[in-house]
């Protein structure tokens, strides 16, 4: 299975991300991008047996060999004044955030 980022969908792709790659960028981005889809259509390609369960880390393990979930316990702090000390700012013990500027994309 050859499969390949045209121009056009690569086109499409960059205005929808509102990217601004000049000529050399823009032919770069779509070759890599199009090796990763080569790589990923060869690794389709290893014959795997059917039988062999999915896992998403790697290793399979058994129900049985699953540690248990612990219980999640509060746990105050003992002296959150000393944490609190260290904040740049804060305003009835909560810790300031500066805000964040927004842009709208046009």
């Amino acid at each position: 299975m050859s499969t390949e980022i045209s121009i056009d969908t690569f086109n499409h792709l960059v205005s929808l991300a509102a990217l601004e790659l000049d000529e050399h960028e823009a032919e770069y981005l779509r070759a890599q991008m199009n090796k990763q889809l080569n790589v990923v259509d060869e690794l389709g390609q290893i014959p795997l047996d059917l039988d062999v369960p999915p896992a998403s880390h790697g290793v399979p393990f058994l129900r049985e060999q699953k540690p248990a979930l612990r219980e999640d316990l509060w746990q105050p702090f003992s002296d959150p004044d000393s944490i609190l000390s260290q904040a740049p700012e804060v305003t009835d013990r909560y810790f300031v955030v500066p805000d964040i500027p927004h842009t709208r994309l046009e």
